[in-house]
């Protein structure tokens, strides 16, 4: 072995290091779920209500209200639900009838093939821009990027998916309508593992393509709200270090203005750009509801707000746990490729 990997193994099995890192996102990940079990108890949501309906008699609406738990305190509710968490039961969702844990393992490979497409074509896009911009900056062509990245940020995005649907779909016809396939492969798909873009090329091609012919609209909607961020970001990252004291020895030399962005300015930012890059995945994964919804995506996203409308207890606290761990796994992943990049982490 290296001594660069027995610096890096040296390094990442110091007990204490993981020790503290693992109940950093334990209790990052307790906090979470407390403040949101919190929050739908002290809404003014009954609970009992959806299940006993408007018109159901004092006795069986207490009698409900007592199989749901909700005449016990708060604290106790709570650690009733942490053990049976624990125990891997997220409850039963109110809206489908079935197991929480199974809707989220139905409607998860949705929102992570459309937040991994759009991610891919955010950060590339997002990269794209921020060379460009940087390369003359003030110029014309940074004034552009300027203008498309504050576009990205200022129109919601609900309104862009709308316009979109408008045009991609029902004028222009380049794109399938709402939804994940078209209705003759909805139930017909045979998806073992849930994932169309894994395991759907090589069982029925036909139903791929129609798949892609639903994911690229959607995704690219996601993908240009966070290629905004992602330039504008990069892009002052490029520009700070612009003004150091290497580029300036660099420019001296002789050196091309590309040779000196690509060999010498992106090598001292790929920690900001992993940064960027994970943050941004994680802020689709939880971020994609307005898009799922416009969209009518089968996804975590959709499910929630369904959930939430019908004011379904367990199913909004597994979907917000379930964005909770991928936006703290993400970030753990963030740190670990920053630890590899940065010798100054080490």
């Amino acid at each position: 072995m290296s001594p660069f990997y027995q610096q890096i193994w040296g390094t990442a099995a110091r007990p204490g290091k993981v020790l503290g890192s693992f109940l950093s996102l334990c209790l990052t990940l307790l906090g979470l779920l407390f403040f949101t079990f919190l929050l739908t108890h002290l809404a003014p949501i009954d609970q009992a209500l959806p299940v006993t309906g408007e018109h159901a008699s004092d006795a069986t609406y207490s009698q409900v209200r007592q199989q749901l738990g909700l005449d016990q305190p708060m604290w106790l509710q709570f650690w009733h639900y942490l053990s049976a968490l624990l125990q891997g039961d997220f409850g039963v969702s109110r809206t489908t009838a079935q197991p929480v844990l199974q809707d989220l393992l139905r409607t998860f490979p949705a929102t992570f093939e459309l937040a991994t497409c759009a991610i891919v074509i955010g950060f590339g896009g997002g990269v794209t821009l921020a060379l460009l911009s940087a390369l003359k900056p003030g110029g014309v062509l940074d004034y552009l990027v300027r203008g498309v990245t504050l576009l990205g940020y200022s129109v919601p995005v609900f309104w862009i998916g709308l316009l979109s649907l408008l045009l991609f779909y029902a004028v222009l016809h380049w794109s399938a309508g709402p939804g994940r396939f078209d209705d003759i492969y909805q139930y017909s798909a045979e998806l073992p593992t849930g994932f169309v873009l894994l395991g759907g090329w090589n069982s029925d091609l036909a139903m791929f393509r129609n798949a892609l012919a639903h994911l690229w609209l959607p995704a690219c909607v996601l993908g240009f709200v966070s290629m905004a961020s992602i330039a504008r970001m990069l892009r002052t990252a490029i520009l700070e270090e612009c003004g150091k004291e290497y580029v300036t020895l660099a420019r001296a030399m002789g050196a091309s203005p590309l040779r000196i962005l690509f060999f010498h300015i992106l090598p001292n930012i790929q920690t900001v750009m992993v940064t960027v890059l994970m943050l941004s995945y994680a802020s689709l994964l939880e971020g994609a509801i307005l898009v799922e919804t416009v969209f009518s995506w089968p996804g975590v996203g959709r499910y929630l707000t369904t959930a939430l409308f019908a004011a379904d207890i367990p199913a909004v606290l597994g979907a917000t746990l379930l964005i909770g761990v991928c936006f703290i796994l993400l970030n753990a992943l963030a740190d670990a490729l920053i630890f590899l990049l940065d010798p100054r982490t080490r």
